[in-house]
């Protein structure tokens, strides 16, 4: 037991093992609903070193726990080989260097294997975006000039470019609600009910708020 604290807490295994204790808190935040398993997937791409197809936070917890692994195991069979300590100091140095190099070919491997229970999730889409309530931020919108700040299913806001349809004269309107006597203003409500691809802006209609019947009804 003294011997496997003492290989745990010295060079390389304590580098690995101070990263795995921040593993291991990062998946208890997980567990306890505070953080997302997919949080680090938007900040950092692992495809460029083979790694991808699954959750960032996956294949670096593996990656640091085959490699801390590694290098304990090598840190052990090291003090046993009954080098001198110079050449123990660079051994260690190659210790580091070949369980990372292992690790990876280890995850690797089974990110290749198990990437398919991770179905990649599509790319965000201004489409995603229909149906929800937006807010004004134009003085008022028209079928030329409007904009409107709406959030996206991640909490974060937009600005999106915004039409009337019910601003066109009745005999070339395009389809879609018509409320004309209902303001569209700085601060009023509206419903992004469709997307233009080639004017690359969203039909918006007034909505009130006050009509929504909420989910439970």
């Amino acid at each position: 037991m003294d011997e496997f604290l003492s290989a745990a807490i010295g060079f390389p295994a304590v580098i690995f093992g101070a990263a795995l204790v921040v593993i291991i808190c990062f998946w208890l935040l997980v567990l306890a609903g505070a953080a997302g398993h997919d949080s680090f997937d938007a900040d950092l791409d692992t495809g460029p070193v083979g790694l991808g197809g699954v959750p960032v936070s996956v294949s670096v917890s593996l990656l640091i726990v085959f490699a801390w692994f590694g290098s304990l195991t090598g840190t052990v069979l090291l003090r046993h080989s009954g080098t001198d300590s110079a050449t123990r100091a660079v051994l260690a140095v190659a210790v580091l260097a070949g369980s990372l190099l292992v690790a990876w070919a280890a995850v690797r491997l089974l990110v290749h294997r198990f990437r398919r229970f991770f179905p990649a999730q599509p790319p965000p889409s201004r489409l995603d975006f229909i149906g929800s309530v937006c807010t004004i931020r134009t003085g008022t919108v028209t079928a030329t000039f409007g904009q409107a700040e709406v959030v996206s299913r991640d909490g974060s806001t937009a600005i999106v470019q915004v039409r009337r349809a019910d601003s066109f004269p009745s005999s070339s309107r395009p389809p879609g609600p018509a409320a004309e006597d209902a303001p569209l203003a700085t601060g009023g409500s509206g419903l992004l009910y469709a997307y233009d691809e080639d004017g690359e802006f969203f039909w918006v209609a007034p909505y009130d708020t006050a009509l929504d019947p909420g989910p439970n009804s």
